[in-house]
């Protein structure tokens, strides 16, 4: 199998007050996968590999594995992070009978469930007269990070297309990389398509923060949705017709005993049955902080993980790939927070 070579930029402008959100960029390429060094990530100057995504060990044949390898700058070099996103996601060569792992459908005799057009439609709030912690890029403006988010939004498409899959995961290894940025401007680009679906849920139980960046407000608790406790139309909302919202109105602190509540797969295989998205986008929370996301393997057919490019560790990352794998493929990484000034620019 022949490497591809991917190459990504990205950046944007935002009055956030977080440091995640100012301007970023990255550039990506595929390499044979090595052992990174502890303090290899440390630097602001960044250049991140991505990562190949890897079947369950039982099905899927060897590959060669990537991981990501920064570019290290001077010491005495210091630069202002910025806010940004951008990966690239190879295409995949995983044998068919490893594709969407989850037959929705079951039980749905048992109750009467919504179609798309039957949820609640929601209007997001004015952002522009609304400082908040998450940007929402502009889609009217021709920015290198509208343009990244686009290029990550195909390949995704390409990729959860060819083998089935459904059910992706946006996390990072810790708090504070950009997970719900990331999480929130991909499915805002996925949302683009004509004719297409995709339900973004807010699963980052003890610190929610979708409602906010959208000014929606969220109609109950995600953990009563998950339980079975609420009905699809009673908590999905709809803010167009190819975008749908699973907000969650305070934190839960048993976040990894909701993720593992018995009637949690019931729930989610039957409103991916009634609502028949092409993509599910789950926002989680760090894979180290606690074990939210290894609960929530199950339920998965991907995972993007975030990197940031002024806290992330090497190890870190490889810590994240050794939690993954055989069981979940890990599709690519995503470079926030990187010196725009370290990458190339195309006309």
């Amino acid at each position: 199998m022949k490497d591809n070579l991917h190459r990504a930029t990205a950046t944007a402008q935002s009055n956030d007050s977080e440091s995640w959100a100012r301007t970023s960029g990255l550039r990506h390429s595929i390499r044979p996968r090595r052992r990174l060094p502890d303090d290899l990530m440390a630097s602001d100057d960044l250049k991140a590999e991505v990562m190949r995504a890897r079947a369950p060990a039982q099905t899927a044949p060897e590959v060669v594995e990537t991981i990501a390898e920064p570019t290290l700058a001077e010491p005495s070099v210091q630069a202002p992070a910025r806010s940004a996103a951008a990966l690239s996601i190879p295409a995949l060569s995983v044998p068919a009978e490893t594709g969407m792992r989850h037959a929705p459908g079951a039980g749905l005799a048992e109750r009467n469930v919504p179609q798309w057009e039957d949820l609640e439609l929601v209007t997001p709030g004015n952002r522009p007269n609304r400082a908040t912690a998450i940007p929402v890029l502009d889609a009217a403006r021709d920015s290198l990070a509208v343009q990244a988010f686009d290029l990550l939004r195909t390949r995704l498409r390409k990729t959860t297309g060819e083998n089935g899959w459904v059910n992706i995961a946006v996390t990072a290894p810790t708090r504070g990389c950009g997970t719900t940025f990331t999480a929130l401007n991909l499915a805002l680009s996925l949302s683009r398509i004509a004719g297409s679906r995709t339900v973004l849920m807010d699963l980052n139980l003890r610190q929610p923060g979708l409602d906010r960046a959208l000014d929606v407000t969220a109609p109950g608790e995600m953990r009563d949705f998950l339980s079975g406790d609420a009905r699809i139309e009673d908590h999905v909302q709809r803010v167009s017709d190819t975008l749908a919202l699973g907000l969650n109105a305070r934190p839960d602190m048993d976040a990894a005993e909701t993720l593992q509540h018995p009637a949690l797969s019931r729930t989610l295989d039957q409103m991916r049955a009634a609502l028949r998205p092409d993509l599910v986008i789950y926002d989680m929370p760090a894979m180290l902080g606690h074990d939210d996301v290894s609960a929530f393997l199950p339920q998965l057919d991907g995972i993007l993980l975030v990197s940031d490019g002024s806290q992330t560790m090497g190890r870190q990352l490889v810590e994240c790939e050794q939690m993954l794998d055989g069981q979940v493929p890990l599709l690519g990484v995503v470079l926030n927070r990187a010196r725009s000034n370290s990458l190339p620019h195309y006309k």
